[in-house]
């Protein structure tokens, strides 16, 4: 009997590994380690191999697998059995794309990699001269899958148009938003095919060397995916000669140290060089002088995730999907008070409320739905009104919010939503990087003027007249959106809950 259990972090954080320990000291069970579906509601999720294909039960405990083997062996139903995996309505409702091979097969098998369609964009890549890949991925419409949703195909062809003997890719996986799993589920869960969107990155701009950020708090990520360089040079797909093609590309792996001004752009690029993470004033900007003062391709993990797709069946295909200016799919991550939480990839253009009551089934708690924060720590709160935006990037804006990484945190009618802005100021305070005034100041201020308003007094119109202004500071004089974008959820929570600040009636914008 073959089962498969995750060894994605989330499944291990809740057993997965005891379970899977349990299931491989019995003789006729064969146990392989995959990814994770990212359905951690059922985590640790098995699978078992049968005629009608792979059977899902879960969440597993190490006490529920003597009983389970019994109900496999004689066919008998199993309290914890959600059916065929492929039929879950939660998957069946999905398109997925950059995780197509979440949960199939070992993360670390080359064979099984290649067997499920790897390697296909690389090889079209190689029988491509640069311009030809870049204009693949602009026609594609892949936008940025970070915080500005920049069109990745744009940067990709400045960075091929800037001459230099030297440049490089460098992917942002520095990944600290509240809320956001996708790019630590890649890396752990499906690694080669990042390297493989590395390499056609670096054929596409001329690059020959790439580097990776990871956070130091992804520790089985920078396992796994440091093994998954080491193999992929010793098979040939990294090194001198990329697949016998003569163009070589190496990839190096780099740990941040916690500071979540690294996930800006060149904040990262200061740390890739040893240097203290603070943000680089533009221009120029990193792809005319990036690292080491070289044009450099900077895209997050999801980004890179999509090349491969995009370069195997077409940037055409690719933009089929989503909405408007919004093309493809996003891996939204679901978390925060909401009963099923996970990982679900779909087009864009699907609503908040789909989102969270079709696939997420409501709060854990079964209270309504107050606020959402789309868009990781410093993303506006949208009320409960706002659930039939459509995740799209514009009729986002439109509603006053942000994609950004695909992350969405739910509270429920409990929260308090003045402590909530307190948090996004002070969070800003702790992590700014000190670079610029207003985001080093005006954010320690700003949680001392939070302070004295929810204290009340006689002053509490001046301090919500100051509040206004330090917010205005912030977002129209900081150097980075680390700054600029902290008075977003405070802004947000005053306009959508002034009743949690004490006040009466919405203040005026």
């Amino acid at each position: 009997m073959k089962v498969y259990v995750p060894i994605d972090a989330a499944a291990r954080a809740v057993g997965a590994d005891d379970v899977a320990l349990a299931l491989g000291a019995l003789t006729d069970v064969e146990v392989v380690r995959t990814s994770s579906r990212g359905m951690f509601w059922l985590e640790p999720l098995v699978e078992v191999d049968t005629p009608a294909g792979r059977m899902a039960y879960g969440p597993v405990a190490t006490e529920d697998v003597g009983v389970l083997l019994e109900s496999l062996r004689s066919g008998a139903a199993h309290p914890l059995g959600h059916g065929p995996i492929d039929a879950h309505p939660w998957l069946a409702g999905q398109r997925r794309l950059t995780f197509a091979r979440a949960g199939l097969h070992d993360p670390l098998d080359l064979d099984a990699y290649a067997a499920t369609g790897g390697w296909l964009g690389l090889w079209n890549a190689l029988g491509l001269d640069g311009a030809a890949i870049v204009e693949e991925v602009v026609r594609s419409g892949l936008r940025g899958r970070g915080g500005a949703a920049f069109p990745a195909g744009i940067k990709w062809r400045t960075v091929l148009a800037t001459p230099s003997e030297q440049k490089y890719i460098a992917c942002n996986a520095d990944e600290g938003d509240s809320g956001t799993f996708a790019d630590r589920m890649v890396m752990e869960g499906d690694p080669y095919l990042l390297i493989e969107g590395m390499i056609i990155a670096g054929l596409a701009v001329g690059a020959d060397q790439g580097f990776i950020y990871i956070r130091s708090e992804y520790p089985d990520a920078e396992r796994v995916f440091g093994e998954a360089v080491r193999r992929a040079t010793a098979a040939g797909f990294l090194g001198d000669s990329v697949l016998g093609s003569g163009r070589p590309f190496a990839l190096h792996l780099r740990r941040g140290a916690g500071a979540y001004i690294c996930g800006e752009e060149t904040a990262m690029l200061e740390s890739l060089e040893g240097k203290r993470g603070m943000v680089r004033p533009k221009p120029p900007l990193p792809a005319v002088a990036g690292l080491f003062g070289k044009p450099t391709v900077i895209n997050n993990v999801l980004t890179l995730a999509a090349i491969p797709t995009i370069l195997d069946k077409g940037g055409a295909f690719y933009a089929e999907f989503g909405m408007g200016r919004s093309r493809g799919t996003l891996p939204f991550q679901l978390a925060g008070n909401i009963r099923c939480g996970g990982l679900i990839e779909v087009p864009f253009g699907l609503t908040l409320r789909q989102l969270i009551y079709d696939f997420g089934g409501g709060t854990a708690t079964g209270r309504p739905v107050r606020a959402v924060q789309v868009g990781g720590p410093l993303g506006p709160y949208l009320p409960a009104s706002a659930l039939d935006t459509p995740l799209d990037y514009e009729a986002f804006a439109s509603a006053g919010g942000m994609i950004g990484h695909g992350g969405v945190v739910v509270f429920d009618d409990t929260v308090d939503m003045a402590a909530m802005a307190r948090y996004a100021m002070e969070f800003c305070a702790l992590e700014s990087c000190g670079k610029c005034t207003p985001c080093r100041i005006g954010s320690v201020r700003g949680v001392e003027v939070i302070d004295r308003l929810l204290a009340g007094g006689p002053r509490r119109d001046a301090q919500l007249s100051l509040l206004r202004d330090l917010c205005d500071t912030l977002e129209q004089g900081s150097l980075c959106a680390m700054g600029g974008m902290t008075p977003y959820p405070v802004k947000s929570a005053l306009q959508h809950f002034p009743e949690d600040f004490g006040l009466a009636v919405p203040p005026s914008a």
